[in-house]
């Protein structure tokens, strides 16, 4: 009995050691996982944005006698809108390569320049969707323009969602430093608003652009 009392001890630490090594082991993993189910994601989110093309596709010329997209868009507007969107692309790049190099204010920096410009996009869009139901071409004036309002509107929701990321973000590594917790979620933003830039490109072309023609 006696030895069993000396030997508790020990066996104790060496098993939380084992299990603390467990834990690290496991954290350090979970890193290539969370990104990889953040794959996924990506991957539904895509079927779902090309269910709504394809929807566009098919109503973007049942204007109901109404106007059509030649006759709403501007395209010098929305050009100037989805730069916006690409340097703000740009600049989250820039964030993650501070990130590498272990620069918690570059983050900080780059991550707040990336807001700004994302800020600027939604404002533009949310503007533009001002402007079209004040003249009287709202989501139920047409099924084209019912298209629009709901291709374009769930992009524009998706970089909201990105923007209320971004922020906890910011916090996150305001106050926590550059974890290998936080550098995982930053990646997994990173490809959700690199994901966003690339729908943006197909709905400039396919919306705007062939509807300007």
């Amino acid at each position: 009995m006696s030895t069993d009392v000396m030997n508790d001890p020990h066996d104790s630490v060496h098993k939380h050691e084992h299990e603390d090594g467990h834990d690290d082991h496991g954290h350090n993993d979970s890193g290539p996982t969370t990104v990889f189910g953040f794959w996924l994601y990506l991957m539904t989110d895509c079927i779902l944005f090309a269910s709504v093309f394809a929807t566009y596709a098919v109503l973007m010329t049942a204007t109901a006698g109404s106007v059509s997209g030649k006759d709403i868009f501007e395209l010098d507007y929305v050009l100037v809108e989805t730069f916006a969107l690409l340097f703000s692309s740009i600049t989250y790049g820039f964030a993650m390569i501070a990130g590498q190099k272990g620069s918690k204010g570059g983050v900080i920096n780059w991550l707040i320049v990336t807001f700004i410009f994302g800020a600027i996009f939604i404002g533009m869009e949310i503007n533009e969707f001002h402007h079209l139901i004040v003249e009287g071409y709202g989501p139920s004036t047409s099924a084209f323009l019912s298209a629009f309002f709901a291709l374009v509107g769930m992009h524009g929701l998706h970089v909201t969602a990105g923007l209320i990321w971004m922020i906890i973000m910011i916090l996150q590594v305001s106050r926590q430093g550059l974890t290998p917790q936080v550098n995982t979620r930053l990646t997994c933003l990173s490809l959700f608003w690199h994901f966003l830039d690339i729908v943006w490109i197909c709905v400039f072309t396919v919306v705007y652009l062939l509807g300007t023609l």
